[in-house]
């Protein structure tokens, strides 16, 4: 189970983390806030949702360098990155790395907040995207190595005697199989199955 949608806040400036804590509160966020990108990177999970504001250049452990580390933990945690005027060229090749956004300084609180949340959106389809396709995945893993043949032959389109000659297995045989594949996949068409089959495929191949 994910953790409650929270705004994860990375900022050494005192003044303006704690300004910028108030206004998410004042709106109904939850916040988590940080004066070092090392002492979050101590509680990261990769559960945690919601999304991350993340200032570039701080002492010790920069945004930047905070960012290649959640990527190599596989962090899908969206990051708005908040910029100085000669930090753009660095949040672009952050965006190229990953990070769905950033903001100048001195920014309007606004603007963050429509950014925060659209990511926050985002976080939010993107994990119950990954959820269905962990629970396909785990459905796939029930099925026998004959159930997973029949079920590869009827994604082809074969039908129930095409299969029985393929397999060398009787049409009622076939028919038992075919049954099974739609119980423990848990669909009633065809068409159903194979979108199924493709988002675990396609997770698969992301991962």
């Amino acid at each position: 189970m994910t953790k409650e949608a929270t705004v994860y806040l990375v900022e050494d400036d005192d003044a303006v983390r704690d300004s910028l804590q108030m206004v998410l509160e004042s709106v109904g966020y939850h916040v988590a806030a940080y004066s070092r990108a090392d002492a979050f990177l101590e509680d990261f999970s990769t559960d945690m949702a919601g999304c991350m504001v993340l200032d570039i250049r701080m002492p010790g452990m920069n945004g930047m360098e905070l960012q290649r580390q959640l990527n190599m933990r596989n962090s899908i945690l969206p990051i708005i990155f908040v910029t100085g005027h000669g930090d753009v060229p660095m949040a672009v090749e952050a965006m190229q790395r990953g990070a769905v956004d950033f903001v100048q300084k001195p920014y309007r609180e606004e603007e963050l907040l429509g950014k925060i949340q659209q990511a926050i959106a985002a976080d939010a389809e993107n994990r119950a995207d990954l959820e269905e396709k962990h629970k396909i995945i785990e459905r796939l893993a029930e099925l026998t190595p004959r159930e997973k043949q029949v079920m590869e032959l009827m994604i082809e389109g074969k039908a129930n005697k095409v299969i029985a000659y393929d397999l060398d297995i009787s049409q009622r045989t076939v028919e038992i199989h075919r049954a099974r594949v739609m119980e423990k996949m848990g669909v009633r068409s065809l068409a159903h199955l194979v979108r199924m089959v493709m988002a675990a495929e396609d997770n698969s191949s992301a991962s």
